[in-house]
């Protein structure tokens, strides 16, 4: 999926580059955004209160887990076939964006923070992709 391209010399010789770097970022978006899916199948209390909160139906829940899950299945597909985790990324983008505003529209804005707390590692990893192919 990712191109090597050196970021810096370690004195041993050996290259940090902008590749393995994606690669450790995607699959922690991925173990993340899975760790969220599983959190909603198991109806956790933390998760699913808050949702229920926001108005958000409970019909709804096992969808919004699955889509989750699709998610963070394809990041890590996307290590192999990388459109996959393109997709992948940019459909997590787009569901954590309305995940926020979910949360704006309930007036829940010490909530904002929980969303991009998801949101953020699937933006580090699209852009890292980007710059290491």
């Amino acid at each position: 999926m990712f191109r090597p391209v050196v970021v810096r010399e370690h004195e041993k010789g050996t290259a940090v580059t902008m590749s393995t770097t994606a690669t450790i970022v995607t699959v922690a978006a991925a173990l993340w955004v899975g760790f969220s899916a599983v959190s909603v199948f198991i109806r956790a209390r933390w998760v699913v209160q808050p949702l229920a909160e926001y108005g958000v139906p409970r019909s709804w829940w096992p969808w919004l887990g699955a889509a989750k899950a699709a998610g963070s299945v394809g990041l890590l597909g996307g290590l192999v076939v990388p459109v996959i985790g393109v997709l992948a990324g940019v459909g997590l983008v787009l569901y954590f964006t309305g995940a926020v505003i979910t949360v704006l529209r309930a007036r829940s804005y010490g909530h904002v923070p929980f969303p991009l707390l998801y949101l953020a590692p699937v933006v580090a990893a699209l852009a890292l992709a980007r710059f290491a192919g």
